[in-house]
């Protein structure tokens, strides 16, 4: 191959390349020696050396990677300060997410605490932070309130109901029904982590994710109201749950209690006050102001000594118990009940974790392993829900809070926060209205509120992503979050099936004696037939019709062999038994010669009529090439028989460019002055 430049420009003359060729001169492997039997692979897996052990102890543990280079002097102290400030995030949100999830606050405290600890051996992103979550929270709450309602807990005088609820005795249920989802859920997570199935986060679209969580969104406001209003609907579930609740809670609204509705009211108020000054002093702030611990010591001060309580029947979190749970068994009997709810967390839990890991992992330059994160965050549930945790994954304010802030790596200056709140401080917290964790919850959601602009942005980029965001957002509302996600998710991949029927095939230039077509599509199965008919459409060939006209001559091309071998045959019976005249001879000789000319004729014949009957030209049957196919593609194709002694590797070429070349010189034809090979760039004879 010569190449010369000139003006800027480069100049490349060689052979022209069909891939018999190509793999002479490159000498390729074939599909099946980059890929080893599966049997081979398992063998080469189940070996044990020490640069294996190690490999597989590093990616089984990344803590061992990054922790024996940790440098104190130059992560120490960004990671202690960002791990503060998270910390400090971590208290008014494990006990208001614990509001979501229907369970005492104090079990928030305990989900921000020992998941993260389990995430910072095996997880591979170092700067999201794994604890409660507000989709997730509410997933857990609907679980919980379906599972252990009011009605079940309601106490008796001996003979009579009385109307009260054993909150005890709920609550102390609905924590183990938390346990269990979050064990069972976790256990999932991990499962399809050591099967590779970290794939399956690619499936949940951004916009089926966004609009997943907007209608999260809306069901926990709605799950919110009988704290902010103080009033009691009935619980509801399954379908339209979230339009019953609704419809209950405006039903009750003239028995609002007022005291609780100020206290909302003043603290939504001065919530969005205080986060957009901290927005908008953010460059010259260190670390943002915490104000949601802010809002929660002095309403926990203004409940102490107002007796918000006693005097004015403010609903208070209660009692909070000071030191560590033990762990426990979580009910293994609640598996069944939970089993879609937990796959459903596992679910959306990871693609929100994958989603965060990954887009800052980008942005600081290091690799996030999808099927690790997956085996990370089951841990951490699984090991987790053993300490009545309920499910975990990153969060966004969190996570961002924790890189903007410096922080380098998972160090647990964070979980320290959290653990001194648990052992010491735990109790003073105890006078804390529930309506404040409420309005932290609602304020919380404002950037969630924030996505119904998606559908702005998708009516102008894809009318089918807007379709998918409007479908699932849609479904979960009605349906709830479980039958919601699986209805989303479904819809979606029908719409990965449509956009495949969508292909068109455009032809980019014409060439005398030469037509150059363009796929937008891979073809399969599915689509196999509507690529016939745009092929068709586009080109005037026929190919079903050619193939049927084809088999016929075969068919005839054979019935004639087997007449002449026939002949041949009888006419070796009457030389050996003698008495033909000469006469005789010369007939079946010239018989045989006919016999003989016959196929090459017939072929030739077939070959015209094919032509007449589909519209093609002679010459564009003869010139059929393909072009740019993989290794895999053209592998697939000798494994299906595709070749044969008409088709061959000749008839593939490296590109577009030298497919034309081949045709053009096939038939003695010229290029056209105005033809470059760059205006065949994704093209395909």
């Amino acid at each position: 191959m010569d190449s010369t430049r000139r003006f800027g420009k480069y100049r490349i003359e060689r052979e022209v390349l069909d891939e018999e060729r190509l793999e002479e001169l490159t000498q390729r492997k074939t599909y099946s020696e980059i890929h080893p039997p599966l049997t081979k692979q398992l063998k080469e897996s189940l070996r044990c050396t020490l640069p294996m052990l190690k490999k597989s102890l590093m990616s089984t543990f990344p803590v061992l990677y990054w922790l024996p280079k940790y440098s104190v002097w130059d992560y120490g102290m960004p990671d202690i300060v960002s791990g503060i400030s998270v910390g400090i995030m971590h208290l008014p949100q494990g006990m208001a997410y614990a509001l979501l999830a229907s369970l005492p606050p104090v079990f928030g405290l305990y989900t921000s605490l020992y998941p993260p600890l389990i995430y910072f051996f095996f997880g591979t992103s170092r700067h999201i932070s794994i604890g409660t979550f507000t989709v997730l929270s509410i997933m857990v709450g609907s679980v919980t309130e379906r599972l252990a309602p009011d009605g079940d807990f309601l106490q008796s005088n001996g003979t009579n109901m009385t109307g009260d609820v054993d909150i005890a005795a709920r609550d102390t249920y609905r924590v183990q029904v938390a346990a269990a989802t979050t064990v069972l859920g976790g256990l999932i997570q991990v499962l399809l982590g050591v099967v590779k199935f970290g794939f399956v986060g690619t499936y949940l679209s951004e916009p089926l994710v966004r609009a997943y969580t907007t209608a999260a969104s809306v069901h926990a406001v709605g799950a919110q109201l009988k704290y902010i209003f103080g009033v009691s609907p009935k619980r509801f579930s399954g379908p339209l749950s979230l339009i019953y609740t609704m419809w209950d809670v405006f039903i009750l609204l003239p028995k609002t209690h007022l005291p609780t509705l100020v206290v909302s009211a003043v603290t939504i108020a001065l919530l969005i006050v205080a986060k957009e000054l901290n927005v908008f002093l953010r460059r010259k702030l260190p670390v943002p102001v915490p104000v949601e611990l802010i809002t929660i010591v002095v309403a926990t001060l203004v409940s102490s000594y107002g007796h918000l309580n006693h005097n004015y029947s403010v609903s208070v979190v209660g009692e909070i118990p000071s030191g560590l749970s033990s762990p426990s068994v979580p009910d293994v009997s609640l598996f069944g009940k939970v089993i879609g709810d937990a796959f459903a967390l596992a679910i959306v839990g990871y693609a929100i974790s994958i989603s965060l890991g990954k887009t800052f992992a980008l942005k600081h330059g290091y690799k996030v392993d999808s099927n690790q994160e997956l085996v990370a965050l089951g841990l951490s549930n699984a090991v987790g829900g053993f300490f009545q945790c309920f499910s975990v994954c990153p969060s966004m304010s969190r996570s961002l809070i924790q890189e903007s802030t410096g922080g380098k790596t998972q160090v647990m200056a964070s979980a320290v926060i959290v653990l001194v709140t648990v052992l010491k401080l735990g109790t003073l917290f105890q006078e804390l209205p529930k309506a404040v964790l409420a309005s932290i919850v609602f304020v919380n959601l404002k950037g969630m509120f924030k996505q119904y602009a998606d559908i702005v942005t998708l009516w102008r980029s894809s009318k089918i992503d807007l379709v998918v965001w409007l479908v699932t957002w849609i479904s979960t509302l009605l349906l709830n979050l479980d039958l919601g996600l699986a209805a989303s998710i479904t819809f979606a991949l029908f719409t990965v099936i449509f956009r495949t029927q969508l292909f068109q095939i455009t032809f980019l230039i014409e060439i005398p004696g030469v037509t150059i077509f363009h796929s937008s599509a891979t073809v399969y199965f599915a689509n196999a037939e509507l690529y016939l008919e745009a092929l068709k459409e586009k080109s005037g060939l026929d190919i079903s019709k050619m193939i049927i006209y084809k088999r016929r001559q075969e068919a005839k091309q054979k019935r004639r062999e087997r007449r002449a071998e026939r002949r041949e045959k009888r006419q070796a019976k009457r030389e050996v038994g003698g008495g033909e005249n000469n006469d005789y001879f010369r007939k079946k000789s010239s018989d045989s010669c006919q016999g003989q000319i016959t196929p090459l004729m017939s072929q030739r014949q077939a070959q015209m009529k094919a032509n007449k009957l589909t519209g093609a030209s002679e010459s564009s049957v003869e010139d059929q090439v393909g072009s740019g196919c993989q290794t895999s593609v053209v592998e697939q194709l000798k494994l299906g028989g595709f070749f044969s002694e008409v088709i061959t590797k000749r008839h593939l070429f490296a590109s577009v460019h030298d497919a034309v070349l081949y045709c053009m010189n096939h038939r003695g034809a010229t290029l056209s002055p105005r033809y470059e090979p760059s205006m065949l760039m994704n093209s395909t004879v």
